[in-house]
């Protein structure tokens, strides 16, 4: 049982010493030199980190933007249109110019197009207007560039009214389509 102690603290102390015999503190040629290559060595890591951490931030920087121009176009993400109309009016054409630059330099980016329609007609003829109403807006930004990879569409008919109100200024509201990204 003595032994088998011993030998567990033979066993501890031999690496110790070793260690400790490496780690001389000599101070000759071959010495300085070895450590002169270690401090090239370790500024060389540092610079690449300094490197890494400013190539981080940029990527940052542009993450940060890209969130502000999409916070922006979801302000800006509403197309009207007229009675009975599945026409882009020229009144939305910056608009939809905007989304149409922004989606053309981040082709990650998918959008959900909705297509939306007032009260008054059949379901089925307001489901067919909106999808006409999606498909137009859709249309207007696959001519300025825009992948049809990015763009999907889902029509609504009336099902989701913007204003739940039977006069002239709600339904003119309701006859919408809606850039969702």
């Amino acid at each position: 049982m003595r032994l088998n102690k011993t030998l567990k603290n033979v066993a501890i102390a031999l690496p110790l010493l070793a260690l400790a015999a490496c780690s001389s503190n000599d101070s000759s040629d071959e010495d300085s030199n070895v450590n002169t290559n270690a401090n090239t060595e370790v500024t060389q890591p540092v610079a690449e980190d300094s490197v890494q951490v400013t190539a981080a931030k940029r990527a940052a920087e542009i993450e940060e933007q890209k969130r502000q121009q999409i916070a922006k176009l979801r302000s800006e993400h509403i197309i009207y249109f007229g009675f009975d109309v599945s026409n882009v009016s020229d009144e939305f054409a910056g608009l939809l110019d905007a989304h149409a630059a922004f989606l053309n330099s981040n082709t990650d980016v998918k959008v959900l197009i909705e297509g939306h329609s007032d009260e008054r007609g059949t379901p089925e003829y307001n489901i067919a207007l909106s999808e006409r109403r999606a498909k137009s807006v859709v249309t207007y930004l696959e001519n300025m560039g825009v992948s049809a990879d990015q763009l999907s569409i889902v029509s609504y008919g009336e099902e989701k009214p913007m204003i739940k109100d039977r006069s002239e200024a709600a339904f003119s509201k309701n006859r919408r389509a809606v850039i969702v990204y």
